[in-house]
């Protein structure tokens, strides 16, 4: 638990507590299991079950973290047993990058993302020099280039797929300039520039703007990029994991802060288990 006593530490000199983090001892008898979540749609769902779990014997310690790279790293060291904030291709991505041997172990919450601008109410209106904020790994800015490419904005480069970046960027008549951001701060930064990538479940959480105001969306057809539960590819079949899921995924009281998370709209997300 070493490392989760020094990002407690970390935690509070950055002035953020991890939610439901717990160092002591674990009731005699209880099953436990430790989850690695980011704020708002998805630290807030677990949450919820981990209320519930405890009448079934089971003891969730939820673990919030602050960024997207943080999550991976304690479930790789062992001191979580599975996280909830990643789809399929950024769980991939960063299997390719840092050898993470992970394995989804349950579908969650599949997320439209949009193109926000507290500025402009059409693209046209958007000013050649404009700024944009999008993501800044990997897949997820590439997911907000291809939106931007939808929008008529920019070219990418033929065949990049979700895994283009701003190299792979051949046309941008409005000479765009980017601002990269880690996902999670997109809808505090908001206001600051012409156009952002913004994903509904944070735009709820930061509650600076209406999260169904997007100029355009992705679409919610994908269902690789639904936010699922990953665990080492060794621990797949542990029972204990797999009760939490399971628990989680015929929670009525789940998909009701699910559907609070996402300002009760349907055009915002769907359960992807479900459907």
């Amino acid at each position: 638990m070493k490392f989760l006593r020094l990002l407690a530490v970390a935690a509070l000199s950055l002035g953020a507590l991890p939610a439901g983090l717990s160092l002591g001892a674990v009731p005699a008898g209880a099953e436990t299991l430790r989850v690695g979540v980011v704020p708002g749609a998805y630290g807030d769902a677990v949450t919820v079950a981990a209320r519930e779990a405890k009448a079934e014997g089971l003891d969730v310690k939820v673990v919030e973290f602050s960024d997207w790279t943080t999550p991976n790293v304690a479930l790789d060291a062992g001191d979580i047993d599975v996280n909830f904030f990643q789809h399929r291709p950024f769980m991939e991505n960063a299997a390719k990058q840092k050898g993470y041997a992970f394995d989804i172990v349950g579908l969650g919450i599949l997320s439209n993302i949009g193109l926000y601008s507290l500025k402009h109410k059409s693209f046209d209106q958007i000013p050649a020099g404009g700024t944009v904020a999008i993501a800044n790994d990997p897949v997820n800015q590439g997911r907000g280039l291809l939106l931007l490419q939808k929008a008529g904005l920019i070219t990418l480069k033929d065949g990049v797929g979700f895994l283009g970046t701003l190299d792979d960027i051949v046309e941008n008549p409005k000479t765009l300039r980017f601002t990269e951001v880690e996902g999670p701060q997109l809808a505090r930064i908001t206001g600051d520039v012409d156009l952002a990538l913004g994903y509904p479940h944070f735009i709820v959480a930061a509650g600076s703007f209406d999260p169904t105001s997007g100029l355009i969306y992705s679409g919610i057809e994908d269902r690789r990029f639904a936010v699922s539960f990953v665990t080492k590819a060794a621990r797949k079949e542990d029972p204990v994991i797999r009760k939490f899921v399971t628990l989680f995924q015929n929670s009525e009281a789940v998909k009701q802060q699910i559907r609070k998370s996402f300002a009760n709209s349907d055009k915002l997300y769907l359960l992807a288990w479900q459907n």
